[in-house]
């Protein structure tokens, strides 16, 4: 090791911190932090292109912690460097609304990028900013006015490598090219049940080798190294870059350096004071000296950065005012001034044009009408394009076109999802992606990520019940939409027609606090008509679509491919209104006077149907109220038997209304 005495000092400062921190919470995971001391001080002090004054400088290098149970490193490393994080912040580490939670997350402490903690969501997340600042860049830059200019660094463990999501992520990004993308590796060995050399003997270099990444390798604790590897990293420009790491987990500690010890609890007072002699700390808990303090301000230096940067913006609007405008309303992710109207016009030409077709390729024909309106969406499919229907007429593959719009992700939706919540976190863009529901299943974490992070990304899934038919249980969604409906800020639409998809379309991308599923059929289902009124009603998540005939005696709720049941059901009845509710979730953030006139609280016999698990709907329709829908999983045969056989009819929409209203 040939790190010199005072850099090792400044790393130290990383050190005692977080050992100070855990310990004070009495919980936490001291190990990392102080094993890859020494990396971040190279990063941040030497490459980390930021802002601590204004931490949401457009052109910053993005930092992502995807080992984020080390979450004190950043947190230090945000305090040293000058972010509005104090000593005081630190010392409320793991402490309800505090601005250093247990892991990062986006929105507390100024300077995170994204939340991480579920092992290799970061490293995906990482993939997504990378991809976002390539497209962007190609997009916006001309003439040598590179305004879109920047490097996303990630940190990541032997347990984000063990994940599956990171050979999704990891792979395409050597597809794609990301050069911009520099990931170090803490090769420490050991994980929460011991050396890892027992369940993961992996050779990471000739993985990502075979993934078509540069791989250094260096050791961890010789700055030296990490400074070359760094440099050649950036030199890279066709390649993402692994450094490989050699760390030692809790380096500093006399007894527990190297050991699973030190992984995830405090190292214990005495042990901290062993540590601090080791480490010729002298300072009390807490306490770093201002000279060590001097050593890691990075405001002056980012100021720097950001008034050049400033300065080639103005150049740049100067020159290309049009593209600067635009840029600056995609950055803050502002729709243009027209979309709402133009979209308003397409839905009412949706409803004129009164089509029966799948609300799959309803969704599309609204893509190929909002698409040119909408230079920011970047859209994808998880190698289901053609049966998604996720293209349109303007999509061009980012692997052809660096400027282009469409990512084709292949099988990996957990991959895929995880890097669009990057994307939508780097700013500039909207993504969307899908597949088939039954395969939100294995995103499903990434989707949970993307609303606990309360990001614009829409989850078009496909093929939304038993009506895809003979490709059986396994392709068959049951309890899936159910389970996204229980997600928290979460919207899930599941339109029945026409209108309804394109108005699911226009509530997601108008939505900035939080993402969307879009759930569409394969089979066609029947246009429903509707007046103006009903039509500006659909984006309230539930409506009357049908009126009851003389005194209202039940309802039925439905939503989907089963509202055309609901409405056959109608016909035959009296005294019955039909309520479409679409999103139940926007249903619910209405006032209790609209929820009222559409659900009458007096109105106990109720019916829902919908082909899906059945147990959401009781919250509607009470104890005294019938649902219809699946309890089971389904079966390999024609859609039209499947019904039949599951008791999904107007039949037995009908026979429950009458058995209610007896």
């Amino acid at each position: 090791m040939t790190t010199p005495l005072n850099e090792r000092r400044i790393a130290n400062a990383i050190r005692v911190l977080a050992m100070d921190a855990v310990q004070q919470a009495n919980s936490g995971h001291p190990g990392a932090p102080m094993g890859m001391a020494d990396i971040a001080d190279v990063v941040w002090r030497e490459f980390l292109n930021h802002n601590p004054t204004n931490p949401q400088w457009a052109n910053r290098d993005r930092f992502v912690l995807s080992n984020g149970h080390g979450s004190m490193l950043q947190y230090a490393l945000l305090h040293l460097t000058g972010y509005d994080l104090s000593i005081e912040d630190l010392k409320q580490f793991r402490q309800l609304h505090s601005k250093t939670p247990g892991h990062p997350e986006l929105g507390y402490a100024p300077g995170i990028e994204t939340t991480t903690g579920p092992l290799g969501q970061g490293i995906a997340n990482a993939v997504g900013f990378a991809l976002a600042e390539k497209t962007l860049a190609a997009q916006f830059n001309k003439d040598g006015l590179n305004v879109v200019d920047h490097f996303t660094y990630c940190f990541l463990g032997d347990g984000c490598l063990m994940e599956g999501i990171s050979h999704e992520a990891c792979s395409l990004a050597g597809t794609l090219g990301l050069g911009k993308l520099v990931v170090y590796y803490d090769d420490n060995g050991i994980s929460i049940d011991g050396e890892v050399e027992g369940w993961f003997s992996d050779d990471t270099e000739q993985r990502f080798n075979a993934y078509r990444w540069q791989v250094l390798r260096v050791d961890g604790h010789d700055a030296d190294a990490i400074r070359q590897a760094t440099v050649e990293a950036k030199a890279e420009s066709n390649k993402p870059t692994i450094i490989i790491c050699k760390t030692i987990i809790g380096l500093g500690s006399p007894n527990k350096q190297g050991k699973e010890d030190c992984h995830g609890a405090p190292l214990g007072k005495d042990e901290i004071a062993l540590t601090r002699e080791a480490l010729g700390w002298k300072e009390d808990a807490f306490v770093i000296p201002e000279d060590v303090y001097a050593a890691w301000d990075a405001k002056a230096k980012g100021q720097t950065s950001e008034a050049a940067w400033n300065e080639l913006f103005a150049q740049y609007q100067a020159k290309y005012p049009t593209e600067a405008t635009e840029l600056l309303r995609r950055i803050n992710g502002d729709l243009p001034a027209d979309f709402a109207a133009k979209a308003d016009a397409f839905i009412a030409e949706t409803n004129a044009k009164a089509e029966t077709i799948a609300t799959r390729k309803a969704s599309q024909n609204t893509l190929q009408a909002f698409g040119p309106l909408l230079p920011e969406l970047l859209g994808g499919s998880a190698d289901l394009a053609g049966s998604n229907l996720t293209l349109w007429k303007g999509c061009q593959g980012v692997q052809e076109n660096p400027a282009g719009n469409y990512v084709y992700y292949g099988v990996r939706e957990f991959g895929m999802t995880a890097i669009a919540n990057g994307v939508a976190l780097h700013g500039g863009f909207v993504p969307y992606v899908a597949t088939f529901l039954m395969f939100m299943e294995y995103a499903r974490n990434a989707v949970r990520m993307s609303a606990l992070m309360k990001q614009r990304v829409i989850h078009v899934y496909t093929h939304d019940s038993i009506g895809l038919g003979e490709d059986g249980p396994t392709h068959q969604p049951i309890e899936q939409i159910a389970s996204l409906r229980g997600t928290p800020n979460l919207n899930t639409w599941r339109p029945c027609d026409t209108v309804e998809a394109a108005v699911s379309w226009k509530s997601a991308l108008e939505r900035k606090d939080g993402p969307t599923a879009l759930i569409f059929s394969r089979q066609n289902l029947p246009f429903q008509a509707r007046n103006e009124a009903q039509i500006q009603n659909v984006a309230k998540g539930g409506y009357v679509l049908a009126e009851e005939k003389g005194e209202l005696k039940a309802i039925i709720i439905a939503t989907g491919s089963e509202v055309s049941l609901a409405m056959e059901a109608y016909a035959q009845l009296e005294g019955v209104r039909v309520v479409s509710m679409p999103c139940a979730e926007e249903f619910m953030k209405q006032d209790a006077a609209y929820r009222e006139a559409v659900l009458p609280a007096h109105i106990r016999a109720r019916v829902a149907v919908e082909a899906a698990h059945v147990d959401y709907w009781w919250k509607f329709v009470g104890l005294d109220g019938k649902v219809i829908g699946m309890t089971t999983y389904g079966e390999s045969a024609p859609a039209k038997d499947l019904f039949q056989f599951f008791g999904i009819t107007t039949e037995a929409v009908v026979a429950a209304v009458k058995e209610l209203t007896a």
